[in-house]
């Protein structure tokens, strides 16, 4: 009987190939790991292997971008990690440790941490809507987009509990952290970018805003520790 065909396991070979960097390069390393896109399922051809080896004491921390078998791989530390190379158990025991972190979550904002973001997204969404219409400049409304996706992103992972990221990992902790309201965000700001319509995004961070309590702006107050300067 031929046996059944195996569906090809997209881990394998950019694993293999970041362990013979490990050995080949990192050999008086205790442990070594690799994270990024492999271990998310999400590598492609053109995908850096994101490798970190643990030293011994007295080992110099570094970071390094170096290429080998024709592809780029940087050398840091990163959570959430395939083992590669193990023999003490050392990295085995970070991922346990990282991973239990990813999952608590962040730490709560405070009341103050709360209200500011509140405050700031209110002020950039008023401004962002202030763009609506013709003879905008677009460079000032794309700008306003960013940073109002960014701060509603943060606000919205932070009520959620989840973590929040930036570049290519913002639209990815955010779908992770609210399918629904962190597509309306993402989509919101697509539709900035490719149409100049800034309600979409407004709308969904407002809806943000309805989760703490709504827009804030007269009443707030911000404190400072003594001796710190005034802006």
């Amino acid at each position: 009987m031929t046996a059944p065909a195996q569906t090809p396991d997209p881990v394998s070979a950019p694993a293999a190939a970041a362990r013979r960097l490990v050995e080949a390069r990192y050999g008086e390393g205790l442990a070594a790991v690799l994270g990024g896109s492999v271990a998310g399922g999400r590598f492609t051809a053109r995908s850096d292997l994101d490798i970190a080896v643990l030293l011994p004491e007295g080992g110099r921390g570094r970071r390094e971008t170096v290429r080998h078998e024709g592809r780029c791989a940087e050398v840091f530390l990163y959570a959430g990690s395939v083992p590669l190379h193990d023999p003490h158990g050392l990295a085995a025991e970070r991922c346990r440790e990282a991973r239990e972190l990813i999952a608590a979550g962040p730490a709560p904002l405070t009341d103050a941490e709360r209200d500011d973001s509140r405050y700031l997204l209110t002020d950039l969404a008023e401004d962002l809507a202030d763009t609506a219409g013709p003879g905008q400049d677009p460079h000032e409304q794309l700008a306003l987009a960013d940073r109002t996706l960014r701060e509603a992103a943060h606000l919205l992972s932070a009520v959620r509990g989840a973590w929040s990221g930036a570049g290519k990992w913002l639209p990815r902790r955010l779908r992770a952290a609210d399918p629904v309201l962190g597509a309306a965000l993402l989509d919101g700001h697509l539709a900035v970018a490719r149409h100049g319509e800034p309600g979409p995004l407004c709308a969904a961070a407002h809806t943000v805003l309805g989760l703490v309590g709504g827009p804030l702006r007269e009443g707030l107050v911000h404190t400072r520790g003594p001796g710190t300067a005034g802006g």
